[in-house]
C-alpha cells in the first residue's frame, strides 16, 4: 500500500494499492476514466479481481451497490459509461 501527498504536500487519507499484481477485494485503488475526466484520480474499493479485470465499487452513498468494471492496471481504467451510468 502507498500514501500519496496533495498539491500542499499534505497526506493523504487513503492507503492506495498500485500494484496489480498484489490486488485483492478490499482494496482501496485510484481508478481513472480518461474519456470524461482525463487522469483525474478518483478513489474506489476493489470488490472482485479477475485475470484481466477488476470490479470497483466507487463507494457513492446514494448507490451503494454500483459496480464498475475496470482494467487490471496499476490505476485502473473505467469506461465513461460505466462510471456515469
Amino acid at each position: 500500500m502507498e500514501s500519496e501527498k496533495t498539491q500542499d504536500n499534505e497526506a493523504c487519507p487513503f492507503e492506495f494499492n498500485f500494484d496489480p499484481t498484489t490486488f485483492k477485494a478490499g482494496d482501496t485503488v485510484s481508478y481513472r476514466v480518461p474519456e470524461s475526466f482525463d487522469e483525474m484520480p478518483f478513489v474506489g474499493t476493489l470488490l472482485e479481481v479477475g485475470d484481466d479485470y477488476v470490479i470497483i465499487s466507487a463507494n457513492d452513498p446514494t448507490d451503494p451497490d454500483r459496480r464498475m468494471r475496470g482494467t487490471r492496471e496499476s490505476r485502473p481504467v473505467v469506461s465513461s459509461k460505466e462510471a456515469l451510468g
